[in-house]
């Protein structure tokens, strides 16, 4: 056992962010906690392939990233592909025309996207907004743009052509659009937002 690693303290350092990052994918607390177990034990049996190139922290999340991947790849293999076609409610049908053009035109955010992103109580609502995606287009979306998975892993993954990937993650990107306008920036004659308005 390498002494760059530190077993004995993995449930108390890293348990809490370890849990938090499977439920933002999985959505269910047994199987994050299942996920979690799963991954501790690997990186026993891999602790001898611990360089401290990174972090053990880092470390553990790569690990539980792969572990998250294969429990989705087990999901899926009775699932068939979802339709291309938006239905009746659908965000592509009630924000755009049928020629193409919006209905309902985003909103300015009043600042640069890289300042917006350094604000921790508007992180805080992007993740809730994430969370309250509906279970598919969360796990894609997740692995796609917040873990960075390669978009061709995700299709293997999910078993989806690389079109339905990029409808879903349009549809994706519409909810959380529309959650954050709502819950942070406050789109006028909609749902009051739940963190503070940027300061201007």
């Amino acid at each position: 056992m390498t002494s760059l690693l530190n077993p004995e303290k993995w449930v108390d350092l890293h348990g809490d962010i370890l849990f938090r990052f499977a439920m933002m994918r999985v959505g269910n607390p047994e199987t994050a906690s299942e996920l979690v177990q799963e991954t501790f034990l690997a990186a026993l049996k891999s602790s001898s392939q611990f360089k401290g190139k990174s972090s053990e922290r880092t470390w553990l999340i790569g690990i539980l990233k792969f572990k998250i991947l294969d429990h989705f790849r087990g999901n899926q293999k009775s699932k068939t592909e979802v339709s291309l076609q938006s239905h009746p409610g659908e965000e592509i049908d009630r924000f755009f025309q049928k020629s193409g053009p919006w209905k309902d035109h985003p909103q300015s955010w009043g600042q640069l996207p890289s300042k917006t992103l350094e604000n921790k109580e508007l992180l805080a609502v992007f993740q809730r907004c994430v969370r309250e995606l509906p279970d598919r287009l969360r796990q894609i979306f997740t692995l796609r743009e917040i873990d960075q998975i390669k978009s061709d892993e995700v299709c293997n993954v999910f078993q989806i052509s690389p079109t339905n990937l990029v409808v879903m993650m349009h549809r994706a990107r519409l909810r959380l659009r529309k959650c954050l306008e709502v819950k942070w920036f406050g789109t006028p004659g909609k749902e009051e937002p739940t963190g503070k308005k940027p300061e201007k």
